[in-house]
């Protein structure tokens, strides 16, 4: 085999099985293991691509560890091949992968530079490299001791709308059938989440009950927690995840679970001076994890995409 061929194999194929082996063992389902080792945790999301991107370089000839070109970008390769792999194993969702991804390069760009700095500097310093391999199995335990304080996010979204209070209010509190091709929600459906399909609720009041149903079997069970007739609905959701089938949503994401849940949603309707009227949603719901300003973002985007498509649909529907 070509010498330059079987260096390059070994720079990109050794992380790769690290990688492989470090999300095997962070996803295993033991009783007390998954207690310290998670997915879902600072360690494996910023921890795993700086090492992968260390090993790169590192494993690279040191003529191609002198450039840093090479050590801001080559770490890419790897990342991308565990993200194939994961996906074609079915280790990991599609989702999952287009929220971490950007982390994962810049991670990896990071750890890259210091592989060529051990590299070039340190005299093939093995030890380090040796400890930083161990370094997620370290940190992992420790990070699990520290509480995780779930957070709260708002996610509001509004539109303006040309048509009488009335007909916009029969279509807020009962949304019929939406077709695909009045779906404009880019994001989830880049994502592979479940696309709005109708809400039905059983009468107009406090009290009342709202299911929003959506594609893939995903159901959010709505109550009427305040009400004000063509002026304002507050209500509370809830998603069960025994419901949810396990293919509509990847785990780390599931509404309900462990790290992602949506608390309410809230309608008000405003007259403005020109005559139309403005629609305004809003919605909260919670992140728990130990990496919060990150996936609280994520959450408030996504959040902020379903929200819009619906009120593109009512508006439409309202104006006609």
């Amino acid at each position: 085999m070509n010498k330059k061929i079987k260096s390059t194999i070994i720079a990109i194929g050794i992380p790769v099985v690290y990688a492989i082996l470090v999300r095997m063992a962070f996803g295993m389902r033991l009783k007390t293991w998954d207690d310290y080792f998670q997915v879902m945790s600072t360690t494996f999301l910023f921890l795993l691509p700086t090492i992968i991107g260390a090993l790169t370089v590192y494993l690279s000839s040191q003529e191609k560890a002198k450039s840093i070109t090479y050590r801001i970008f080559t770490p890419w390769v790897p990342v991308l091949l565990f993200l194939f792999l994961t996906l074609a194993w079915g280790i990991e969702g599609w989702a999952c992968w287009i929220m971490i991804l950007p982390v994962f390069f810049l991670a990896a760009s990071i750890g890259g530079l210091f592989g060529g700095y051990l590299k070039n500097y340190k005299k093939n310093d093995r030890l380090n490299i040796s400890l930083l391999v161990l370094l997620p199995f370290l940190v992992g335990p420790i990070e699990s001791v520290i509480e995780t304080i779930p957070a709260t996010y708002k996610a509001y979204t509004y539109i303006d709308i040309d048509a009488p209070a009335e007909k916009i209010w029969d279509n807020v509190t009962r949304v019929n059938e939406i077709p695909v091709e009045q779906d404009k929600g880019y994001l989830t459906r880049m994502l592979g989440f479940p696309r709005p399909v109708k809400a039905e609720l059983n009468f107009e009041g406090v009290g009342a009950y709202r299911e929003a149903i959506f594609t893939k079997g995903l159901v959010l069970h709505e109550t009427v927690t305040e009400y004000e007739d063509n002026k304002k609905m507050v209500f509370s959701i809830k998603a069960y995840p025994h419901e949810i089938p396990s293919t509509t949503l990847d785990e780390h994401v599931v509404i309900g679970g462990d790290y992602f849940d949506v608390l309410d949603g809230t309608y008000e309707l405003e007259k403005l001076p020109n005559g139309q009227h403005r629609l305004h949603l809003y919605s909260h719901f919670k992140m728990n994890t130990t990496f919060n300003f990150y996936a609280g973002w994520w959450g408030k985007w996504i959040m902020k995409d379903i929200q819009n498509n619906i009120l593109q649909v009512e508006k439409k529907r309202s104006e006609i």
